[in-house]
């Protein structure tokens, strides 16, 4: 098998995985784009290819007008569709939240965290296929967590008792993509991801952190780009 098939089956386990779990309030509706957004995550994976050797950049979990829609992490839409080029059927879920429609590639919302993530890796390296030459982008999380108001949850806000069983998974996922894909490091976009692969595989690679590119971050928006870039530099990870 080809790693990258190897990439596709351990997906696809994770996510048959933890789609049973439970979860209660506030959490009213849980999104698990690696079902209905299959096929746009595949031909995500595929064209992100297995090469090692290159930085592994490892976000929480999907955001509802990112990945919650387009199956890709960090995924704003139009990143996704005009830059990557991807194409693929985005079905609904099962539940889906009166407030967070889900629309795939027709969503008229831009994720801004996925906007700044991915519009840096379309200035800097101009084609996704010289950007994946040097990194991978996963989520260490498949599901999306939504309250009542639509507010998103982060897994690191759920209780002990319901974020330990999906932890269990999440984890053992991230250290066989680690194996398969023998990044040089694995670099935790955000505080949460880097402590998730520290310790899942901090004995197998090292592991760093840049700065998450949510707007809810000040530093952030006080300029994103400018702050990972010096990040990424200090980690050897820019030419």
């Amino acid at each position: 098998m080809k790693p990258v098939d190897k990439i596709i089956e351990v997906v696809s386990d994770l996510s048959a995985a933890v789609e049973p779990l439970s979860f209660g309030a506030p959490v009213t509706n849980v999104y698990n784009p690696l079902a209905y957004a299959w096929s746009l995550h595949e031909a995500y994976l595929r064209i992100q290819g297995a090469a090692p050797g290159r930085a592994l950049l490892l976000g929480m979990n999907p955001g509802p007008w990112g990945m919650g829609q387009t199956g890709v992490p960090f995924g704003e839409v139009g990143h996704v569709r005009d830059w990557m080029g991807l194409q693929g059927e985005v079905k609904r879920p099962d539940q889906e939240h009166p407030k967070r429609p889900v629309h795939g590639l027709d969503c008229s919302r831009s994720e801004v965290s996925g906007r700044r993530l991915w519009g840096w890796a379309k200035r800097r390296y101009n084609t996704p296929e010289v950007f994946f030459e040097r990194f991978a982008v996963w989520n260490h999380c498949p599901l999306a967590f939504l309250e009542e108001t639509g507010r998103n949850r982060t897994p690191d806000k759920l209780p002990v008792r319901e974020r330990e069983p999906l932890m269990r998974h999440c984890d053992a996922a991230l250290k066989n993509l680690v194996q398969i894909m023998e990044p040089s490091m694995v670099v935790g976009v955000g505080v949460w991801a880097e402590s998730c692969a520290k310790r899942v595989v901090g004995d197998l690679v090292p592991v760093g952190r840049v700065l998450h590119p949510s707007p809810a971050s000040p530093a952030a928006n006080r300029g994103w780009e400018e702050a990972a870039e010096r990040q990424l530099a200090a980690l050897g990870l820019l030419d």
